[in-house]
């Protein structure tokens, strides 16, 4: 028998059943080339669009207004061009099982064709980021933004609260899992069997690894961190999925007339290329250890959801198609969506 249906789509279906995959085909825009891969097998690209709707669609179920976005998309029949997905890390050695800051990410990017692509200094945040675009698809799958919090340059009180949160993290990458990424790596594809297994391992990394923190340890972070605070009740779960959109400045004005909260300003990139804005950051009631053993539970920034606009190169620079780089500056204002007083 001849399989003509696009294994893709096969692949999601046998991952998350036929309903949750049909809504995310009508949502998300799909390479159409990948749309015409069938077979016994899946590419490494098709492997990694995959993996990028399971976590675009956790993303949206996470923050409200996002969810009212995309639900507003598939009643006006538009989609989604899905730009680029986020992650915090945490650039530090003994986190349990984990594998020490970008590493935790980039070590499963590799093997579905990412590549880095651009270096960016955050300084004011004591942070590093680092952009991963698709080798085959640069700029029609989501790049990932990995970022990297540098303990060390905090207080050593700073210091010893992350080490106690972190050090209870577990790698849920399995041995299996891993071998199969290293056969991806090896041969740039996998049979739908083998893709079926491994997508939920690799959709679990982008989780909170480490156990419940203390609130006082949070307190600790919070005063000197945001970022940090976050990533200690969040872990490496999305910290934004991007829609990327043509007018940025009528789609603030659209969703600011539906009443959803909004950045106050859209960041532009130095080039003038790179335009952003965010919704607020979703809030979320986390659980914490009170020093007398007891939980408490605490209302925190979660995730947020993100617009960018991006524009070509002109005839006058050495490269063409669309500026799939970011901003220092414009990224660290993103950041601040998950601060209490982001804005």
């Amino acid at each position: 028998m001849v399989i003509t249906e696009a294994v893709l789509q096969r692949t999601l279906e046998q991952v998350v059943g036929t309903e949750r995959t049909h809504s995310l085909f009508q949502v998300l825009v799909v390479p159409q080339r990948l749309m015409e891969e069938t077979g016994a097998n899946i590419s490494r690209a098709g492997i990694a669009q995959a993996l990028n709707m399971l976590l675009f669609e956790e993303l949206v179920n996470r923050v409200p207004d996002a969810k009212s976005y995309v639900e507003d998309c598939l009643r006006h029949g538009m989609k989604v061009m899905h730009d680029h997905g986020a992650v915090r890390t945490v650039a530090l050695q003994g986190m349990g099982g984990l594998p020490a800051g970008e590493d935790a990410i980039t070590r499963i990017l590799r093997p579905l064709g990412y590549a880095l692509n651009g270096v960016y200094p955050l300084e004011r945040l004591k942070m590093t980021g680092r952009s991963h675009a698709h080798a085959e698809y640069p700029e029609e799958l989501a790049q990932l933004f990995v970022s990297e919090l540098h303990p060390e340059r905090f207080s050593v009180e700073f210091q010893a609260a992350v080490g106690r949160i972190t050090s209870t993290s577990r790698d849920p990458l399995t041995p299996e899992a891993a071998a199969l990424l290293a056969e991806l790596e090896e041969g740039c594809s996998l049979s739908v069997e083998k893709s079926v297994m491994l997508l939920p391992v690799l959709a679990k990394i982008f989780t909170r690894q480490h156990a419940e923190g203390t609130l006082s340890d949070y307190e600790i972070l919070l005063a000197e961190s945001a970022e940090m605070a976050w990533i200690s009740t969040e872990g490496n779960a999305f910290n934004h999925a991007t829609d990327r959109v043509v007018d940025i400045d009528q789609l603030v004005a659209d969703q600011k007339l539906l009443g959803r909260a909004m950045k106050t300003t859209v960041e532009t990139s130095q080039s003038g290329r790179v335009r952003q804005t965010a919704f607020l950051a979703a809030r979320v009631h986390r659980r914490f250890r009170a020093e007398d053993g007891s939980v408490i539970e605490k209302e925190v920034p979660g995730s947020f959801y993100e617009f960018i606009a991006r524009f070509p190169f002109s005839s006058e620079d050495e490269r063409t198609g669309l500026d799939l780089s970011f901003d220092s500056s414009s990224a660290q204002a993103i950041f601040k969506m998950t601060a209490d007083s982001g804005r």
